[in-house]
């Protein structure tokens, strides 16, 4: 089997190249940056179509991973035509080629958003849930997966789709970045006193999902939601982030209350959203249907992240 990842130069894609090399699979990446796995690499853009085709010649699988990423902050005029060029309509381009070139799945990897932003009462999403999409970012990733789906639903492609929440690991960009820094300077953080429930995915557990979902005969044509299979607060993250580390946290009990007035009153909602709201994810799913089990757990999970990563 031959399997194509695209954005293998990304933080979950390279790690899912070296895992795949790993394993001695026949592997090929597609963008405009190598890899830093010696596998084979085919240079240039998505939206090049003689690239692309050239890139899904003998291919089985492919994992489609590169898009525009989200963010907190967008400069850009119009942020959801960028989102849908990027994670919609280059990925729709993608799919039909690699239905001509007769690959037999394709794998997806959407986002946790696309469920929506927050949940209450303690009640999950579930690939059931009905989808709320709550930021350009995720409107196109849902935009992409109904695209995708039509596509294959008219030929005889299988279509996996995967949404991970936040993903944390050596490398991770983003908000658990900045946290990581915090904590290993002894920041203190008003964030001592926080109660809420949120589900993450270590990128060993994304992979090892990943890697079923390219195998496994259950996965055609599902969707799938990605987790530890532990929810966390904040508090608790922090506080474990902190123990990986072995440094003492410095966490002010501040109520949440008082935290999102100030948030709000700064223009920091989504921030504040990310760090007060519950987001929890069902991963039953995966498990009852494809036997999958997250292989890391949380507190080694945060263990590898700091011992491999320069914070």
């Amino acid at each position: 089997m031959t399997i194509l990842i695209t954005g293998a130069s990304g933080f979950v894609g390279g790690a899912l190249a070296k895992c795949l090399f790993e394993q001695g699979r026949t592997i090929r990446t597609l963008g405009r940056t190598r890899p830093k796995v010696a596998v084979e690499f085919v240079q240039g853009s998505i939206d090049d179509r003689l690239v692309s085709r050239g890139a899904l010649e003998g291919v089985d699988c492919v994992v489609h991973l590169a898009g525009r990423a989200h963010q907190l902050k967008d400069a850009s005029e119009d942020p959801l035509e960028s989102f849908r060029v990027a994670n919609c309509k280059l990925s729709e381009a993608l799919a039909a080629q690699a239905i001509d070139a007769g690959v037999r799945r394709f794998v997806f990897i959407s986002s946790i958003g696309v469920n929506g932003a927050v949940t209450k009462d303690g009640q999950a999403f579930t690939a059931l849930s009905e989808p709320e999409p709550h930021s350009p970012y995720a409107r196109s990733k849902y935009e992409a997966e109904v695209a995708l789906q039509a596509l294959c639903r008219e030929s005889s492609m299988e279509l996996v789709v995967i949404r991970p929440p936040l993903v944390y690991g050596p490398g991770a960009p983003g908000n658990f970045a900045s946290l990581m820094r915090w904590v290993g300077r002894g920041v203190p953080l008003p964030l001592g006193a926080i109660h809420n429930k949120r589900s993450l995915v270590g990128v060993d557990n994304l992979v090892d999902l990943i890697i079923r979902c390219i195998d496994h005969p259950a996965a055609a044509n599902q969707v799938f939601l990605a987790g530890d299979g532990e929810d966390l607060s904040t508090t608790e993250l922090l506080r474990q982030v902190s123990d990986a580390m072995a440094r003492p946290g410095c966490l002010l009990p501040v109520p949440s209350s008082f935290l999102r007035l100030a948030a709000n009153a700064l223009g920091k909602k989504a921030m504040a959203q990310s760090l007060l709201d519950s987001l929890q994810v069902d991963i039953s799913k995966a498990r009852n249907l494809l036997g999958w089990e997250p292989p890391v757990s949380v507190k080694e999970g945060l263990r590898r992240c700091v011992r491999d990563s320069s914070v």
